[in-house]
């Protein structure tokens, strides 16, 4: 069995404009939109607190100053909370975790995104010593039918079949970043030419998650958590 390394810093991914919830974030930036009477970001860092995590790192970008006023320093939920504050607009998800890789301390460290809902439990997550990115994948919501990758025998594939959607949550090394120049990229192209080296695994979450992309699904959260 490989040996598996465990992170202890989370990165919440918090930068982005929030386009298809307009006009809902015109003046609040996303995370900050509520369900189940609490923004989504509070639920993100009560998970990760409950988890076993302690330090946390934001990036933000446009109405960064009201998230940072919201959370303060993470004391309310036992955390410490550093910010990444990032250009208008934002540097992507790729370039937003190059920028704060020197915030995340050694190896490894988690990502997730702002903008989705799980139950998923953080404090069993961790990524084999050959790795440099293990993805949770989850099953394929309606607006998202065609999946991103395979998963075989816990390794990450293009191709294949059975295909199924990355949750948004994944654990990586810094070393996935090497050659990586600063400004805007997105992470999925990283990801994608790591794959054909074999270094990037993965593990499947049947559990409940939900990508809070627009005011419908932020409706749907919100029904949920309340009728909880």
């Amino acid at each position: 069995m490989d040996d598996r390394d465990k992170p202890t810093v989370a990165m919440i991914l918090a930068a982005g404009r929030g386009e298809r919830m307009r006009p809902l974030t015109d003046h609040t930036p996303k995370p900050l939109l509520k369900a189940g009477g609490e923004p989504l970001i509070h639920h993100q860092l009560a998970t990760l607190t409950r988890s076993g995590f302690r330090r946390v790192v934001i990036n933000h970008s446009y109405l960064g100053h009201m998230l940072e006023a919201a959370l303060g320093d993470g004391s309310r939920w036992g955390l410490s909370i550093a910010y990444s504050p990032e250009p208008t607009p934002a540097l992507g998800t790729g370039g937003g975790i190059y920028k704060a890789l020197p915030l995340l301390g050694g190896d490894p460290f988690l990502v997730i995104n702002g903008d989705v809902w799980t139950d998923f439990d953080y404090a069993h997550i961790d990524i084999p010593g050959n790795s440099l990115a293990h993805l949770v994948l989850v099953g394929n919501p309606p607006h998202h039918a065609e999946g991103d990758f395979s998963l075989v025998n816990g390794q990450i594939s293009e191709t294949g079949e059975g295909r199924l959607t990355f949750s948004g949550i994944g654990v990586y090394r810094h070393a996935l970043f090497a050659g990586c120049g600063g400004g805007s990229f997105p992470l999925g192209p990283l990801l994608r030419r790591t794959t054909t080296s074999g270094g990037v695994s993965g593990k499947f979450y049947p559990g409940r998650w939900i990508d809070v992309g627009t005011p419908e699904r932020l409706r749907a959260l919100d029904e949920l958590l309340r009728g909880r």
